[in-house]
């Protein structure tokens, strides 16, 4: 059977898009194809380029390039990788299937030629995906422009409208649309804008309708909150709490769909505690050493009254060698790891001031004894210099979080990328935030999953995805509710 056509839009670096294709059926074969994924940034759209056209390869050939391990490991450069015969094509490929497009109304002639195009015959099912831009929708957004006059009039509110709009134009079988919590409670001019979005999800057109339904609930009499997905209930090791809608044409003739299943509650020491241990680099680097490292964890075991080790992980790079296969019998460790690519990529430590390692492994220590002082709880030499940061109710008194090993970790957002300060490192001795692969790992990007751009555009990615290996789930649903089988192993 041929693949189901995806259209992917406001994909940032493919997470949705990722699960969907990562499905195969029992006879090895891909169930779902992306044909177009639209984003606006440089960054993302670079990333999203580089991965279709590795699947491309997997797909025709059934393993990745050596010329793209080289590149990872970084024995090559991009330029070099992409001289490959086989490489080279794919991504030129990937150029007419990924594009840099910002949705709108003014380049809505653009975007609908290109999905006509792409996929030729809408008579055929097809799935669209994909979640409008959410900061309009954000708790912690909307906290921080609630005296801002032009918020009522943002259009990122509007943004579904886009969305909205390819529903009208294209009639996709199915649609899977993602957004935040907050979109719950979001009210624009008096009225609950979810209750709006859904009205508009379900009659989008004049003939065209369509069941909206719950991945985790049965029945059409839902309540708004019946639409959430806590990722950490289906194998993501984040407490990641998203609004995930499932439309389904009403005249597609499609039954009922499976609900998700829970599984076991996966921890962040399941997910990054094999990765290799590293250390932060001291800002500014004109003040970096490793003996300055080690005076300054020396000075914050003191403030926690605890002993340790005076030996010095090594700073980070680009990719890490380090050798074993998963166990069979952890998922989420088949899913992420790539024994050919022999390590890790992407793993190194932004650098962080003095004060701020003296908090964070003055913190990781502590969260080692069950204790998570709040800032203004922290000893005097550690208080920041903020005006009223030493006050019980200082706004943000919980700015430094530490992730803990035993749990899943806090939601991974775009905001990692400002600082590091609520994704501190669980172990007191790297005294660092997360590095970007153990962000991806938290999201379940796999091992192999290169982001492009500098640190902060490859964090800023990290966080404003779906977890892939929750998406993949996302994509079974739909998968079985279009009437295929799914097989074992993944593209």
């Amino acid at each position: 059977m041929t693949a189901i056509p995806v259209v992917d839009v406001f994909a940032g670096p493919g997470g949705l898009n990722e699960g969907f294709s990562s499905l195969l059926d029992a006879h090895g074969n891909s169930i779902f194809e992306t044909v177009n994924s639209f984003e606006m940034e440089s960054a993302a759209v670079n990333t999203l380029r580089l991965r279709a056209a590795l699947r491309t390869i997997r797909r025709n050939t059934g393993s990745t390039p050596n010329a793209a391990y080289r590149f990872l490991r970084g024995e090559l450069s991009y330029g070099d990788m992409a001289a490959d015969p086989d490489v080279s094509a794919a991504l030129k490929d990937a150029e007419s299937e990924v594009r840099q497009l910002e949705l709108g109304q003014e380049t809505r002639l653009e975007s609908d030629a290109i999905i006509r195009g792409s996929l030729q015959s809408t008579d055929d099912p097809w799935i669209l995906v994909g979640g409008p831009p959410c900061q309009a929708y954000s708790l912690a957004g909307r906290s921080r422009r609630t005296n801002d006059p032009t918020f009522v009039h943002d259009e990122k509110h509007f943004l579904y409208r886009e969305y909205l709009h390819i529903l009208q134009q294209h009639r996709p079988t199915v649609f899977v649309m993602e957004n935040v919590k907050g979109m719950l409670s979001s009210r624009h001019d008096g009225g609950s804008i979810f209750r709006k979005i859904l009205d508009d999800l379900r009659s989008p057109a004049f003939g065209l309708e369509y069941d909206v339904r719950s991945f985790v609930l049965p029945g059409s009499d839902l309540q708004p909150q019946d639409f959430i997905l806590r990722a950490e209930r289906f194998g993501v090791p984040q407490r990641r709490h998203r609004v995930i809608l499932l439309g389904v044409r009403t005249d597609s003739g499609l039954g009922r769909h499976e609900l998700l299943q829970q599984g076991e509650l996966v921890t962040v020491e399941n997910a990054i505690g094999d990765m290799p241990r590293i250390r932060s680099m001291i800002s500014p680097r004109s003040k970096d050493s490793e003996e300055a490292f080690v005076e300054i964890r020396s000075a914050a075991r003191r403030l926690a009254e605890r002993a340790g080790s005076q030996r010095c992980a090594p700073v980070g790079r680009g990719f890490i060698a380090a050798h074993g296969n998963a166990p069979a019998s952890d998922p989420l460790k088949m899913w992420l790891t790539d024994p050919t690519l022999g390590g890790h990529i992407q793993h190194e430590s932004r650098a962080h001031m003095p004060a701020d390692l003296m908090r964070y492994a003055y913190l990781s220590a502590k969260a080692q004894q069950g204790e998570f002082p709040r800032v203004n709880e922290l000893p005097p030499a550690l208080i920041p210099n903020h005006r009223n940061a030493a006050r019980v109710d200082a706004p943000f008194a919980d700015r430094f979080r530490v992730q803990r090993w035993d749990m899943p970790s806090t939601t991974v957002v775009s905001h990692i990328s400002k600082d590091g300060h609520y994704y501190v490192h669980p172990d007191p001795e790297q005294m660092r935030s997360l590095s970007v692969r153990e962000a991806a790992r938290l999201q379940t990007f796999p091992d192999d999953y290169f982001f492009t751009g500098n640190r902060t555009q490859q964090y800023h990615q990290v966080g404003n995805a779906v977890p892939p290996l929750l998406a993949r789930q996302l994509g079974a649903t739909v998968a079985k509710l279009l009437g295929r089988e799914i097989g074992v192993g993944q593209l």
